[in-house]
């Protein structure tokens, strides 16, 4: 009461019977009277400079009403521009009183707005109070079943929709909007009573009363004269004369606000309070909405990882029951969806952060994890087909067992023989000292062609193989190869065939000179018990196509690609028993692909031995039936193994083979 100077004043306030309490701009009590120390319990010493504790949490919205209201009254409206409400407030004692407030602007003489000050009535259950807390409690239970509609929506433009809808029901205004706060500008995203064309306008964010609201520190604003709203989206509507709007927070940051334009009614008090209530239960409502697309997204990304994943995933419930089985784990297992959901894990689970291998009934070998999502309990089982790692590791320990019975053989052989010379080189005939060291070259020649096939098959698998394309004569590559061939073995005739047309090859002599090789070597091993080889070359188009036939025992039926892997042989017939390391088919594939070629293997069991037996695999090298290729005449033969060389008949003939290769020719 210091700081009200003048002596009759401040006896009036003194000795006033009813409570006057006065607040500044920011709210703080600079009036405590007597009887206010009286009804409130608390002394003037205690309340002035503080913001006063009686304003229950649950009418503070219907006291900003009345003060914002008082802000934007037109002069002349009412008694002495007062606003009298019957409401309660807090006693220092936790009672909540009935009290009717008398509430007005405190200016100074030049009318520059001081705060407001309220004279406080006590007043009994009458009749007049009865109707205003019926009232309430009415629009209460409304605000309740609008709220509890609008929580129980997710889709955020329907709740938005509902939110504008509720407002213009609740405070009886002509139109409605929503506006979306977006970095420095708003974005109208709802509306009600306005033409469409108004949806999705957007404005900037400071100068507008959204800026205003939001650096006031308030939470609700009304606004009124045509200066302030001619320039804004609104004055569309006609005859507006009054908006109010209040702020909607998400996560305690400003979401958007809520507007309410009165083009034909007047706004009040009340509903000033609904529209601050309901704009606070929007930013929740907005909230759960916001959340659930956060969640829905989050599922549908999550969805899509699972969905295109390469390891199958499931993901179990507390029982241990599938409830996700996606396309990988179909894939995998050979269970569809339908059959997996809903039953348990159709096969053993790992115990948490172990792996687990096993092989499936199909022979796909598993690696099993599992792991618990802490938030629900569940458990996800992910698993992924290793059966190709498994084969490479089994094809390592044969290549390794392999490799080190392939080099015993021919070092014991070199051992023994040279020891024998040392030792006994005296003793020993001149023909058997010859025939010793005859063994030992070719000993360590079979030595030397292990030592590169190691070598190779390092420099392949590594992507290291190097060759050189140029133009050269493929007929001179294939007869010098088929030369050396033809005194290694008694048992075989090699037979050569080449289209007296033949173009020159592009590509590299050295590599194509190996691959032809390995080619003849493999159809001798390959026919243990002799027969004819035939190599045979045409042009076919753009290409020219090499094919070498043999009698032998054939290819397994699924294994004419698998061949062309590293560390793997066929398994037809007892072709394990011939030895190798696996490797020579894969260089023949990587130095042919190398120079832009391919490489197939085919049965030879319909081979008419006029060559007119092949078939076009073309680029696939997949066996394919097509156009058969015109046979090259018996007058073109270059290289013939003389008759009576190796059977001319009586040799065990098998499926046999042919292995078709295709190289560029040279333009």
């Amino acid at each position: 009461m210091n700081h009200v100077h003048d002596p009759i004043a401040r006896a009036v306030i003194e000795s006033a019977a009813d409570a006057i309490v006065a607040v500044d701009q920011r709210h703080r009590v600079t009036v405590w009277n007597p009887a206010a120390e009286r009804m409130f319990g608390w002394t003037a010493d205690e309340m002035v400079g503080r913001v006063p504790p009686i304003v229950p949490d649950e009418l503070k919205a219907e006291h900003n009403a009345v003060q914002e209201r008082l802000l934007t009254r037109p002069a002349g409206e009412g008694e002495s521009g007062q606003i009298s409400i019957a409401t309660r407030r807090f006693h220092r004692d936790g009672r909540l009183i009935d009290v009717r407030i008398d509430t007005s602007l405190l200016q100074d003489p030049s009318g520059t707005l001081l705060g407001w000050v309220g004279v406080y009535h006590p007043v009994d259950e009458d009749e007049v109070v009865q109707h205003y807390m019926t009232e309430r409690a009415r629009l209460v239970r409304r605000l309740n079943d609008i709220v509890a509609d609008l929580n129980a929506e997710l889709d955020l433009a329907v709740v938005l929709d509902r939110i504008t809808g509720a407002l213009i029901e609740l405070t009886g205004a002509d139109a409605g909007g929503f506006v979306r706060i977006e970095g420095e500008r708003l974005r109208l995203v709802s509306m009600s009573g306005l033409p469409e064309h108004m949806r999705g306008r957007s404005a900037e964010l400071r100068p507008s009363l959204v800026g205003e609201l939001l650096r006031s520190g308030k939470t609700v604003k009304l606004a009124t004269g045509e200066r302030r709203l001619g320039d804004l989206i609104w004055s569309e509507l006609s005859g507006l004369h009054t908006i109010a709007l209040g702020l909607s927070y998400l996560q305690n940051r400003p979401y958007g606000a809520l507007y309410a334009l009165f083009s034909g009614g007047k706004v009040g008090h009340t509903e000033l309070e609904l529209l601050e209530l309901l704009a606070g239960h929007a930013g929740v409502a907005v909230g759960n909405a916001v959340a659930y697309a956060e969640v829905v997204r989050q599922r549908a990304h999550e969805r899509a990882v699972i969905d295109s994943s390469a390891d199958g995933i499931a993901v179990l419930d507390h029982d241990l029951v599938v409830r996700q089985w996606n396309p990988a784990a179909h894939t995998l297992t050979g269970i569809p969806p339908e059959d997996a959901i809903g039953r348990p894990l159709p096969f053993d689970m790992p115990a948490l952060g172990e792996m687990l291998t096993f092989r499936l009934e199909s022979g796909t070998w598993l690696n099993v994890l599992a792991a618990e999502i802490e938030e629900t309990g569940e458990l996800v089982v992910d698993f992924r087909d290793v059966s190709e790692a498994k084969a490479l590791e089994e094809a390592k320990d044969l290549f390794l067992a392999t490799t080190s019975h392939e080099l015993r053989t021919p070092i014991t052989v070199v051992q023994g023989f040279a020891s024998t010379l040392v030792n006994r080189w005296d003793e020993m005939a001149d023909t058997d000292r010859r025939a010793a060291v005859a063994t030992i070259a070719e000993r360590a020649q079979s030595l030397g062609r292990l030592v590169e096939h190691l070598l190779l098959g390092s420099r392949a698998g590594a992507d290291e193989l190097t060759v050189t394309i140029e133009s050269f004569d493929l007929a001179r590559v294939l007869t010098g190869v088929v030369a050396g061939f033809r005194s290694l073995s008694p048992l075989h005739r090699v037979e050569l065939e080449v289209d007296p047309d033949l173009p020159p090859c592009q590509g590299d002599a050295m590599a194509t000179d190996i691959v032809l090789g390995q080619l003849l070597e493999n159809a001798f091993k390959y026919s243990p018990d002799g027969g004819t080889v035939s190599v045979r070359a045409v042009r076919d188009g753009s290409d020219i196509v090499v094919t070498v036939v043999d009698e032998g025992i054939g290819i397994k039926a699924g294994d004419h690609e698998r061949i062309f892997e590293r560390f793997v042989q066929g398994e037809a017939g007892d072709r394990r028993r011939f030895g190798g390391i696996g490797l020579g088919l894969y260089i023949v594939k990587r130095l042919t692909e190398a120079q832009g070629g391919m490489i197939s293997a085919h049965p030879a069991k319909n081979d008419n031995r006029d060559g007119s037996h092949m078939e076009s695999g073309g680029w696939g090298g997949n066996g394919s039936a097509a156009p058969v290729l015109p046979p090259v005449s018996r007058q073109n033969t270059l290289l013939r193994t003389a008759d009576g060389r190796g059977p001319a008949g009586g040799a065990r003939r098998g499926d046999g083979t042919c292995m078709r290769l295709v190289l560029r020719a040279a333009h």
